[in-house]
């Protein structure tokens, strides 16, 4: 028998048995049909970075994987995932990109890129979005949006932000 205590984690609680049973992709599947927005404008992904990419059954790539959209801020660099998953840099790089068709950059980048979304559409500004999403500096947030997404982080947060609530770090 199962238990969970509350609608999110027994959601999470279901995803993870559907893909006990039948497999990560069917899960993600599922996963993404769930996702359910009031009415999200055009130019907002759907979807989270790691539901986009191939599944990691298990071992090592999972490992990272589950390490870097736990706490996207968090030391990523390819040495340090590389020992997180008990593997050398070459190797995880390899897998990588055989698993996944990206470098563990991209998926670091892509990761990062997501927690900054949902931060500046909750109003956060653009200096706390930089820090929280690991991306350190206002200026390598403004590049990376205008690289993936053609537009500022400003631009981005007025454009798609949910609440007209003014963030509490917000001056």
């Amino acid at each position: 028998m199962f238990t969970s205590a509350g609608v999110s984690v027994g959601i999470d609680l279901a995803l993870a048995l559907v893909e006990q049973d039948h497999g990560p992709e069917l899960a993600r599947d599922v996963a993404r049909t769930l996702v359910v927005f009031m009415q999200r404008p055009g130019g907002q992904s759907q979807f989270s970075t790691r539901l986009d990419v191939p599944a990691a059954h298990a071992g090592p790539l999972r490992t990272v994987l589950d390490s870097v959209t736990g706490d996207p801020a968090g030391e990523h660099t390819l040495t340090s995932m590389a020992r997180r998953a008990g593997v050398s840099t070459r190797h995880l790089t390899r897998l990588f990109r055989h698993e996944l068709g990206m470098t563990a950059t991209h998926f670091v980048e892509l990761s990062r890129l997501e927690i900054a979304q949902r931060l500046l559409t909750d109003g956060a500004p653009v200096t706390a979005a930089a820090r929280a999403s690991g991306f350190g500096s206002d200026e390598t947030l403004r590049r990376t949006f205008l690289r993936h997404l053609a537009i500022t982080p400003t631009a981005y947060r007025n454009r798609f932000s949910t609440t007209h609530q003014q963030h509490p770090d917000n001056k």
